[in-house]
């Protein structure tokens, strides 16, 4: 008997047509089930209706959902409250795929993990504590107390995803509904997550069910395989012969969209870097954190000695790990943050005029900055205001810095939807009428209306499924040659990376380790850590797994790397020019 039987599922809103139809599948103990398919496509409110914890106007118009625990059988369709209160995160945990709207602002973290423990089993609040810390431990915080004591908005998004991931572990549940776990994280934390999973399932018995968008973590991951679209199976099977031998369209589809590195290399080349859009020179930023009693203040350092040169039209990606400073690095470019003393942001919105210091302009200065300089945010839930409409979130820059009529800002702001491969119609809609990859979509449009020159994208693909983030990438290509726009792309997946960068910086922990064109990057790695990130990132085949080994040690400790690159605290070696163009940090 499986641990969990889903038999013709249907759910609807209202009189509308059903979202989910017809849906059935069967998880058994120890079994992981991948459920794949695009933004839209039923998945979510599938493993939802499991918890029975659908949106209000949601209904569940048929099926069965058995659940099958110590010899019993649980009607999760007909069980009451106070049995659905004991099984939900105790017996069956989820994983949620947005962390900020899933924890709460007002509680530190480790007392909303340990809170689990407390509802659903009789243990003392140190053991509850020392149970969150070793959990926090295992799922990649290097300061497991700190975590402890920090709240959510204190956090990344990697690093509040990884407090979700372990809220929803730590009682050891029988089964593990995980929607999106690991798109938030970086991929070294990503592999080290998927092998957390592993072990429990072998501790445990534990099943999972894995709602994503990304092909290589279900060939690391799945046992079996159901592909949704519209809200019906259109493939189902085990995971070698879906992932194998693809049968329907849609599946080939969703591999054909599938981001990969290239299979080709090229030698390296040296950059020429005459005509600079942005130059950031010898930036380091530290951060003090409040002291807790008679405790000295805490100082930590986001970053330190960054330089990064862009050239006008191209593209520069900084990739890393969460906490690495990367977006740190976009903020102090953007001027939102001020550097430490020594540090400057050099910045010329177009070729022949002299390059202007970010963080000393005058008003009049800023003003033209902020029109030619924009950023699209890696959340478009957070960066689009739910009180506004759409045509009004696209004309308030217009409105802000007084540019045209009324009338012609309405014009532009219908010209950035259609630029963005949306309609005019969708103009006086809310955003919470689109999908995720319709409002990032909002959200580069949103930062085109000004015509900026210079377009910093943080991870602006990261949420995204495999076939928007296909379109995405296609559209943020099409309009760099179109209007000549330069970028700084930051991103913690490599293989967008590899399709869209012209030179890539690897940053960890708040240093530039390794730099080079990608050509040159992805096929002749030097730094051990940039070795972990290749290692790291899942690929759409089933035969070709993570090696876990060789992520932990390049991910690890710098004091355990090969002699060439070895340092302690902050000690690290210089960039070197190993070859024309390849910069590494190591010793001489």
């Amino acid at each position: 008997m499986p641990l969990l039987d889903v038999k013709s599922l249907s759910i609807g809103f209202g009189k509308a047509p059903l979202v989910v139809s017809d849906v059935s599948f069967s998880v058994e103990r120890g079994e992981t089930l991948a459920l794949v398919g695009e933004s839209g496509s039923g998945k979510t409110l599938t493993c939802r209706s499991i918890l029975r914890i659908l949106p209000s106007a949601a209904r569940l118009r048929g099926g069965e959902i058995n659940y099958n625990h110590g010899g019993h059988t649980h009607c999760m369709r007909t069980a009451s409250p106070a049995e659905m209160r004991r099984l939900r995160g105790d017996r069956i945990s989820m994983i949620f795929q947005e962390p900020m709207r899933s924890l709460s602002p007002l509680h530190r973290l480790g007392n909303q993990v340990a809170e689990v423990l407390h509802l659903h089993q009789s243990i003392s609040a140190a053991e509850a504590k020392a149970r969150v810390l070793a959990q926090f431990e295992r799922v990649g915080f290097v300061d497991p107390e700190r975590a402890w004591n920090s709240y959510p908005f204190e956090m990344s998004g990697g690093m509040r995803q990884r407090a979700m991931i372990a809220m929803a572990m730590v009682s050891k549940p029988d089964l593990l509904i995980a929607d999106e776990p690991t798109t938030a994280l970086d991929v070294t934390t990503q592999a080290q997550v998927l092998g957390l999973i592993k072990e429990l399932q072998a501790e445990t018995g534990m099943a999972v069910i894995l709602v994503t968008h990304d092909l290589g973590v279900v060939a690391n991951m799945a046992d079996k395989v159901v592909v949704m679209n519209k809200g019906r199976v259109m493939e189902a099977g085990d995971a070698k012969d879906v992932l194998g031998d693809p049968a329907h369209g849609y599946t080939k589809k969703l591999f054909a969209a599938a981001p990969v590195i290239p299979a080709t290399a090229a030698p390296a080349q040296t950059q020429e870097h005459a005509d600079l859009i942005l130059d950031i020179q010898n930036v380091t930023k530290t951060f003090t954190l409040r002291a807790k009693g008679w405790r000295a203040p805490q100082v930590v350092t986001a970053c330190r000695d960054v330089d990064l040169k862009l050239p006008r039209g191209k593209t520069l990606a900084v990739v890393g790990e969460s906490g690495s400073g990367k977006t740190t690095c976009a903020r102090v470019a953007l001027g939102a943050i001020t550097p430490d003393a020594g540090g400057k942001v050099l910045f010329s919105a177009r070729a022949g005029e002299e390059a202007v210091d970010v963080h000393r302009l005058t008003t009049a200065q800023r003003t033209l900055f902020q029109r030619d300089a924009q950023m699209v945010f890696q959340d478009p839930y957070s960066s689009l205001s739910p009180r506004m409409r759409v045509v009004d979130a696209l004309t308030e820059p217009a409105e802000i810095h007084n540019i045209g009529t009324r009338a012609e800002q309405r014009e532009k702001a219908a010209d950035m939807i259609r630029m963005v491969g949306l309609s005019p119609d969708m103009l006086p809609r809310y955003p919470h009428a689109f999908s995720g990859g319709q409002r990032q979509r909002l959200s580069i449009a949103r930062a085109l209306t000004l015509d900026p020159t210079l377009l910093v994208c943080d991870e602006p693909t990261s949420a995204l499924d495999v076939s928007v983030q296909d379109q995405i990438l296609g559209l943020l290509e099409d309009i760099r040659d179109q209007a000549g726009l330069s970028y700084l792309f930051i991103s913690h997946d490599l293989a967008v990376v590899a399709r869209i960068a012209d030179e890539v910086a690897v940053m960890r922990a708040g240093v530039i380790v390794e730099q080079a064109s990608p050509d040159t990057l992805f096929y002749n790695p030097q730094h051990p850590y940039t070795r972990a990130l290749i290692a790291a990132q899942p690929k759409p085949d089933i035969t070709r797994p993570i090696d876990l080994g060789l992520v932990a040690k390049g991910a690890g400790d710098p004091t355990g790397w090969p002699e060439m690159f070895r340092f302690e605290g902050h000690s690290a070696p210089a960039l070197r020019e190993l070859e024309p163009g390849h910069m590494v940090r190591c010793h001489a």
